[in-house]
């Protein structure tokens, strides 16, 4: 199983990584939903380099869609995501847009 599956770029994030000033400790990442917070520790730490202070993971539930067409309505569900939100211990960086450029 991947556990990461990509870095979450978005003006929430953005925000969460200036309240702690120039340190910019704090990163969000997109994680396989059966992932648990011990396992995303270690996949960060291995893959990075870095020294995990505190990981929080939020699981966001599928939206339900529907699309009308000639033959009438489709109904579905978009997938369950899951994120987690970790924090890097002080004088540890990660620098994102290296990261999205490589997948």
């Amino acid at each position: 199983m991947q556990v990461l599956k990509r870095p979450l770029i978005t003006e929430k994030v953005t925000q969460l990584r200036e309240v702690y000033g120039s340190d910019k400790r704090q990163y969000a990442f997109e994680v396989a939903p059966a992932a648990n917070k011990i396992e995303i520790r270690r996949a960060i730490e291995k893959r990075f380099d870095v020294k995990v202070d505190d990981v929080r993971t939020v699981r966001v539930k599928g939206k339900s869609k529907m699309q009308a067409t000639r033959k009438g309505y489709f109904e579905g569900r978009t997938a369950l995501k899951k994120k987690a939100y970790i924090t890097l211990k002080e004088g540890f960086t990660i620098d994102i847009f290296d990261l999205t450029s490589e997948d």
